[in-house]
């Protein structure tokens, strides 16, 4: 008989996280690690626990193929995080309001995809992008903070520390 094995430590799933974007750029152009990093450490002030702060380092790596369903279905994670990530996924094809439900009926998704979405709306990353854009996503954002039930965003002094 083989004892359970552990599950990966914080360290580690940042690794993880970092090594499956390489490369890869955000709509400003920054590297994606950036972003991850911003998530995890907007769940971490905003009191979430460790597995909401891998689940926010994993949060776009099924949505962008980064890593597949069936690597995150063996990995050494618990069960939580895993149901976290797959509910902040967002599913081709598939309609902001079935996504948001998915996310309000997974416990712990909610604080990340409220990270997210508040790093995402960043005026300061925004303001980089071509107006066209800039406005497509802000309208995205404010749609599904309306479906989470979330306020405006944050402003910059706003941030839990």
């Amino acid at each position: 008989m083989t004892a359970p094995r552990a599950h990966l430590t914080p360290a580690e799933v940042e690794r993880i996280a970092r090594a499956a974007h390489e490369g890869q750029r955000d709509k400003a152009g920054r590297p994606y690690a950036e972003h991850l990093a911003a998530v995890a450490e907007g769940v971490r002030a905003r009191g979430g626990s460790d597995e909401q702060i891998a689940a926010a380092w994993l949060h776009d790596a099924v949505e962008d193929d980064a890593l597949s369903q069936r690597w995150l279905a063996g990995a050494a994670l618990p069960q939580r995080v895993k149901d976290m990530v797959l509910a902040v996924s967002k599913r081709e094809g598939e309609e902001l309001p079935a996504y948001a439900s998915r996310i309000l009926a997974t416990p712990g998704a909610l604080l990340i995809k409220e990270s997210d979405l508040a790093h995402n709306a960043d005026p300061v990353r925004l303001a980089v992008l071509d107006p066209a854009t800039r406005t497509r996503l802000a309208a995205k954002y404010a749609q599904v903070r309306s479906l989470l039930g979330l306020t405006a965003p944050e402003s910059p002094t706003d941030r839990r520390d």
